[in-house]
């Protein structure tokens, strides 16, 4: 795409800036109409979105890697859209947001708000599946309601102008993150898509064209000279990235000596509000238990797809596998998670930059085994957890992943000892797992909802990989709150969050240990069978398509079709 020249991109701001306060003044209902509109569009431009984005990518049509288009593409957009409209019918009916008994308390008296399942078709279509959102400690059940909404309980008549820059690796995030600032903030929003995936500019335009012919939205194209140019503008009033920290920091501080000057000062050239969501080196707690082999087999092809859906190009990718010493399954485990990685068909290294990322990675760990050559995958083994280690401060963005061990007398005290490490020696707070087996979830009790509380991550999976808390569109995504400017580590704020809650502390995601049926084996009562994200799903295309359309326009006569093909992925 051709660079946005100046005269486009102040004009887009002028009309922006003049259709701001009508934004904020307009009503839910008026919002209602406007969303429904833009799912029906997102639904039309569908198969054109997820064309655009194998091509791309160099995925070819039919594998698993098209499903992923299509659930961390339009499905993502579709489900947040159609759970923001619940929301605005709510607050049109002048009803509250949350029903009675939604919220609750932890025995400590922190707030826990459930926000997944929330209707019939998300208990079907993820049985198994729950998400709670943790309020941040001065929310009680008392005060709850004033953090609910507040950009429709107290709009600013002015509004304000958001600029979004987008990410470059999942197609969704600039689109929802566009919508997050219309809808919960009331601003309207200009978003410079990333160059990596600015081929989906005309697909997005056609989307919100509505939206954009009424000034309240616009898509720009360029680098860094063009996303200067927006964050200097005295018109736009908050900044949101999706990005690196290192690009975070050039943004707020300045680039070169001068900037990491300013950033040793705290002293930040950006002056207007700035959220961010920049990843880092994710865990994945591997607690000890009475695992059968396809069990192994099962959280092997679950730990493959944390590190290598999309490539690897996740944010929210595992990167350290961090396991109990003395388990006497953890070697056979590790040679499952090898064998199943190793068996993934080969895919283009589309994101710029994976290569020399993985030579440091390979050059810091002289142990590191390459897996493959086409599109090679890097696994750094045996990495000694009390070491300075660069696989725990730096993320490497690409098909490259870490294992560590810790020696404990048993699960709880490693499970102990596994979070100490993940919140003291890794870098980030953005999303962590824990893989644990029901017999020793119930054995561990509180202690195990001790752990989950005492992560310091914005989303924690139970037996899930965190990226399913950024397609539940009711959760709150983002980083562990309380990070300075200066030390940004996985940034500030959330998005998605369409319920509307502020003061957010983490998103709790909870999902079966085993599929059905044999999970009924391990006391689990459920129906999910493979998740239709798995990077070893054969079916997952076709599933990918399926939900897509079901969410688009939901009906009953649609769940044969994805059950069949579901029950035999």
């Amino acid at each position: 795409m051709t660079p946005s020249s100046s005269e486009f991109l102040n004009a887009a701001l002028a009309r922006l800036d003049a259709a701001r306060g009508t934004w904020a003044t307009r009503s839910a209902k008026q919002k209602r109409e406007d969303l429904r509109a833009l799912l029906a569009r997102t639904h039309e431009a569908s198969a054109d979105w997820v064309t655009a984005a194998i091509a791309a990518k160099g995925v070819p049509r039919g594998s698993a890697g098209e499903g992923e288009e299509w659930i961390s593409g339009p499905w993502a957009l579709e489900a947040s859209i159609a759970a923001l409209v619940r929301t605005l019918e709510r607050l049109e009916a002048g009803q509250p947001v949350l029903s009675s008994g939604q919220a609750h308390t932890r025995p400590d008296g922190q707030v826990v708000v459930d926000v997944f399942p929330s209707t019939v078709f998300d208990r079907l279509l993820l049985n198994g599946f729950t998400t709670e959102v943790w309020m941040q400690p001065e929310v009680s059940l008392q005060n709850l309601p004033e953090h609910v909404a507040v950009a429709f309980r107290n709009p600013n008549p002015a509004g304000g102008l958001a600029l979004v820059l987008g990410a470059g690796n999942i197609a969704s995030i600039p689109p929802l993150d566009v919508l997050y600032e219309l809808i919960a903030e009331n601003r309207v929003a200009i978003c410079k898509l990333n160059p990596v995936n600015e081929y989906l500019g005309p697909i997005f335009e056609r989307v919100f064209a509505p939206l954009i012919e009424a000034g309240f939205v616009a898509f720009v194209y360029g680098g860094a000279e063009v996303g200067s140019q927006l964050v200097n503008d005295a018109r736009v009033t908050k900044v949101h990235i999706t990005g690196s920290a290192q690009s975070h920091d050039a943004i707020v501080f300045g680039r070169g000596e001068e900037g990491a000057q300013r950033k040793a000062r705290k002293e930040p050239l950006l002056k207007k509000p700035i959220t961010s969501e920049l990843g880092g080196v994710g865990p994945t707690i591997v607690v000890p238990g009475p695992w059968s082999d396809d069990d192994l087999r099962f959280q092997a092809a679950h730990v493959a797809t944390q590190k290598m859906h999309n490539g690897g190009f996740n944010c929210i990718a595992a990167q350290v596998l961090v396991l109990h010493q003395e388990w006497p399954l953890k070697d056979r485990f590790l040679e499952l998670l090898k064998e199943t990685v190793s068996a993934l068909p080969s895919r283009p290294a589309y994101y710029p930059g994976a290569a020399d990322r993985q030579t440091a990675a390979a050059q810091h760990h002289p142990q590191a085994e390459k897996l493959g050559t086409d599109g090679p995958r890097f696994r750094l083994p045996a990495i000694d957890a009390a070491s300075p280690a660069y696989a725990f401060q730096n993320e490497f963005f690409s098909a490259a992943w870490a294992e560590t061990s810790i020696s404990a007398p048993d699960a709880a005290s490693f499970l102990g000892a596994a979070v100490t490490f993940a919140n003291e020696k890794l870098m980030g707070t953005l999303g962590a797992q824990l893989l644990i087996h029901p017999e020793t979830a119930r054995a561990l009790g509180p202690r195990l909802e001790q752990a989950i509380a005492d992560l310091r991550y914005g989303t924690i999976g139970v037996n899930a990989w965190c990226g399913v808390g950024f397609l539940i569109p009711t959760a709150a995504w983002g980083a562990f709150p309380g990070h300075p400017l200066e030390d940004i580590q996985s940034g500030r704020g959330v998005v998605h969050n369409a319920l509307l809650l502020e003061k957010t502390q983490k998103t709790v995601v909870r999902a079966p240990f085993s599929p059905f049926p044999r999970a009924l084996f391990n006391g689990e009562l459920h129906m999910s069978p493979m998740p239709p994200w798995f990077v070893t799903n054969k079916h997952a295309a076709t599933l990918g398509r399926l939900l897509a359309d079901f969410e688009a326009n939901p009906s009953f006569l649609k769940l044969p079709a994805i059950f069949a093909q579901a029950l035999t992925a």
